[in-house]
């Protein structure tokens, strides 16, 4: 990266808790004191709105799984009910064995019913959950795509990734599990407590009565949990951002022999995960205790009494007997509710996680009614009066007063010391972002007038570093032009000099080049790059240092062709070698975002000014 873009970017970020693992902040996030939980976004479950409005979408799957609710609660409380039937008339002396086998057939058939209702639940709800978190992924990364590059220099991409991840985990356990449990659970309960009326009245009104004094725990301690969850799911998003920034870096981590300081690092954030996680987990687990505590606590007083009324002939035994069982499974229903209560606040705060994700507006969007770029293209720019701030730095402008009129055809190399501006040229061009002052057109029209889309489709970039795809040569290479034929494809390669150790690949344009093209060299990953700009037949080039990865040999091939092909386009240079912009038909000289010098090569050495100092700088390192 150049050192124009904001070194800060990252100090301002509006999703929330960020843990930005990329940074230095790492160290605070390892010894940050959790005793401050963050301030939750909301009390209730309404971030789930969201995940449900998705599931919606499947209402067959929805009946399914509803049906299959209603026969597995019906099931289970017609367990009780049976056993009811078993000890009032299969335990008496005038029980015959064909009636005591009816007893319990009908048991036998009942559970066999519960077993298929079971799994046909499981099977829906899960898929369901599994459904909706894709939906979810889906949505959220088509929103990632329409955000410009500048979300992503405020909002960690390694924090986003964790909430694609471990938050959408959550999602899926609410959606495949918890609410399945919630319903089951519900409507054990109420039809349980409607079976316990029927079966005792008296003793069933003594039952609910202590509901109250369920609900009361389950209100205050459902509060913290909402807000503890909130956190755990931040500091877990830290271990996951962690580990992606140390091992992407893992030669530098052993090259400089930190080893141990990363690990003890590492472990103060994964301490401060366990300490939020234990927090959450101690908060939970006393409220499951004061509910069972109190639910059952209610069910042994009322089963006493019960006892009593047996003794003294009011009600049969089998009536006891299957009031314990339904007042265990409506006791052991409320109780699974309040772990279902912890869980859904757990999921509403996942959702309204991703919820920031997908409700990010794109700052960069086409206008309503976007101008179209005319044809054929022509390939000329222009800069008028332009000033620009990156939003993450506004005291520090990046261009100031910046005018510039470039020629079809024209190259024009720029070139300046680290943080002149170089770079926010090609970012402004791109349109990632738009300028605070002044005009930027293409063919000219203004770039804020036309689709974003359309604009890139003109323009073709070489980074300075040769960024690729986990994908095959193949894909890597027509990523600016999919549907390119493979003798395009070579004939690209062959130009940037990349012919030679592509065939030479395991399986030629098949062979998969590892994650960031790790398979290949600096100098092979930047030929690839130059043959994918090339391949990508724009009017327009932005060559970011192309040639920075390559050795002399390489270089002066790829030069080679990289001239030839800028005779019909227009080609912007960034550089830092001042040795490759000598042919230029202009260099413009930036200095802390303003132009100072521009000409040719030979007019701005005798004119003695920064290029010229520059110049006579660069050439004695080289010559040393």
């Amino acid at each position: 990266m150049h050192a124009e873009a904001p070194d800060n970017a990252h100090a301002a970020l509006p999703l929330g808790n960020r843990s930005d693992a990329a940074s230095p902040a790492i160290e605070a996030i390892a010894s940050a004191d959790d005793t401050a939980e963050p301030k939750p976004r909301s009390r209730s479950l309404a971030p789930l709105r969201m995940v449900f409005g998705t599931a919606i979408q499947y209402p067959r799957q929805i009946a399914l799984a509803l049906i299959a609710l209603v026969i597995t609660s019906a099931a289970t409380l017609a367990i009780p009910y049976r056993f009811k039937v078993i000890i009032d008339e299969a335990f008496t002396g005038n029980a015959t064995e064909q009636g005591i086998a009816h007893a319990f057939e009908y048991l036998l058939m009942i559970v066999v019913i519960l077993g298929i209702g079971t799994a046909m639940r499981f099977y829906f709800v899960s898929w369901l959950g599994e459904r909706v978190v894709a939906d979810i992924r889906l949505k959220v990364q088509a929103n990632l795509l329409r955000l410009s590059p500048g979300f992503y220099e405020v909002n960690s991409p390694k924090e986003i990734s964790s909430r694609m991840t471990s938050d959408t985990a959550i999602i899926e356990n609410v959606v495949g599990t918890t609410v399945s449990v919630a319903l089951r659970n519900t409507l054990t309960g109420i039809g349980g407590i409607g079976f316990l009326l029927y079966l005792a009245p008296s003793l069933t009104l003594g039952l609910l009565i202590g509901i109250p004094l369920v609900v009361v725990p389950i209100v205050y301690f459902g509060r913290k949990i909402r807000a503890v969850s909130r956190s755990s799911q931040d500091r877990i998003a830290d271990v996951g951002a962690y580990i992606t920034e140390v091992l992407s870096a893992m030669k530098i981590v052993q090259s400089f022999g930190q080893e141990r300081r990363e690990a003890e690092r590492f472990a103060r954030v994964v301490e401060n995960t366990f300490e939020t996680a234990r927090r959450r987990i101690l908060l939970r687990a006393s409220m499951t205790t004061v509910v069972i505590l109190l639910v059952f606590g209610g069910v042994v007083l009322v089963m006493w009494r019960g006892a009593l009324a047996v003794a003294a002939g009011e009600i049969s035994g089998g009536t006891i007997a299957a009031f314990v069982l339904t007042g265990g499974l409506v006791a052991g229903a409320l109780g699974a509710l309040t772990e279902v209560y912890g869980d859904l606040l757990r999921g509403a705060g996942a959702a309204s996680r991703l919820a920031e994700l997908l409700e990010a507006k794109p700052e960069i969007a086409p206008p309503a009614r976007p101008e179209r770029l005319p044809q054929p293209p022509r390939g000329s720019l222009s800069f008028r009066n332009v000033t620009f701030r990156y939003p993450a730095r506004p005291e520090v402008a990046a261009l100031k007063d910046f005018t510039l009129e470039i020629e079809p055809g024209e190259t024009v190399a720029i070139v300046g010391p680290s943080g002149a501006g170089k770079s926010t040229i090609f970012q402004l061009v791109e349109r990632f972002y738009d300028p605070q002052v002044g005009t930027i057109r293409l063919d000219g029209v203004p770039l804020t007038s036309a689709d974003p889309a359309e604009i890139r489709a003109r323009l073709a970039l070489v980074p300075q570093d040769g960024v690729l795809f986990s994908a095959n040569a193949r894909d890597n290479l027509r990523y600016g032009k999919w549907d390119a034929t493979d003798e395009e494809i070579w004939q690209a390669a062959r130009a940037a000099n990349a012919e030679a150790f592509l065939r030479a690949l395991p399986n030629g344009l098949d062979t998969h080049l590892g994650e960031g093209g790790t398979q290949l060299s600096g100098g092979q990953q930047q030929r690839v790059a130059i043959a994918r700009a090339l391949l990508r037949d724009a009017p327009i080039l932005l060559l970011d240092e192309a040639t920075s990865a390559l050795d002399a040999e390489s270089e002066q091939l790829v030069q080679q062709a990289l001239e030839a092909l800028m005779k019909d386009r227009t080609t912007l240079v960034i550089a830092h070698r001042l040795a490759t912009v000598r042919a230029a038909d202009r260099i413009v000289v930036l200095d802390e975002g303003r132009i100072v010098e521009q000409g040719t090569h030979d007019a701005l050495i005798k004119a003695g000014g920064l290029y010229a100092r520059l110049a006579r700088l660069q050439f004695a390192a080289d010559a040393a």
